[in-house]
């Protein structure tokens, strides 16, 4: 099914850039910031777990206060939305549960042939001793996420800018996520360029296809 060529999908992410100023009088329209929601919501995961929470920020006073914990970058209050990513600090036994219930609802079927599958992800992320740290896997499905939003908000027309220069444990107060169980790993400012943001107009700089790509044939 293909909804867009190939140029098309080139064009999009050679536009597409980390804004650095945004013009803090244009607004995402509602239409297109639900369309990025249900991007988000279907962000593939390992085991298809989504071990994440997203966290859509419009309010100034809270941006505000998220600005002074990120280096005072200005993206932070002058975008139109603000988008923070947290993922679940441990993936345990009752989300894994929680999870497989989602399953059986949506897809109609009998809870206890997914036994089998619950077994597998418990054995993975609670049971083995030699899995992955949880929440550095946890972390590594929240910036799937991220990397989604923002291909689908290039693909859309809007400007995003990812923001790791965070201070993670005071977003997780502010947004009253301490002893939450979920902790913040990163956020994403979108909304539309500022039209004197003269990072528009550079380069983008890619080290060469054949650095990057090894090809079997």
């Amino acid at each position: 099914m293909l909804k867009m060529t190939t140029e098309q999908l080139i064009d999009c992410l050679e536009w597409r850039y980390a804004t650095k100023k945004f013009d803090n009088t244009k607004k995402i329209d509602p239409q297109a910031w639900e369309a990025l929601e249900r991007a988000l919501v279907l962000t593939p995961s390992s085991f298809g777990l989504q071990p994440w929470k997203f966290i859509v920020i419009q309010n100034q006073a809270v941006k505000e206060k998220l600005r002074e914990a990120s280096m005072n970058q200005s993206q932070v209050t002058d975008c139109s939305h603000y988008l923070v990513i947290a993922v679940k600090e441990k993936t345990d036994g009752e989300f894994i549960s929680h999870y497989i219930e989602r399953i059986a609802q949506v897809r109609s079927i009998d809870r206890a042939g997914l036994e089998g599958y619950k077994k597998i992800m418990m054995g993975a992320l609670v049971m083995n001793p030699k899995s992955p740290e949880n929440l550095t896997w946890a972390t590594c499905q929240g910036y799937i996420a991220l990397g989604n939003f923002m291909t689908a908000a290039a693909v859309l027309g809007i400007d995003t800018c990812p923001l790791g220069g965070i201070v993670p444990a005071k977003y997780d107060e502010i947004l009253a996520l301490k002893d939450s169980g979920w902790k913040t790993i990163v956020a994403c400012c979108a909304g539309f360029r500022s039209a004197d943001d003269n990072y528009a107009r550079a380069k983008k700089v890619r080290f060469l296809s054949q650095e990057l790509i090894t090809h079997y044939l």
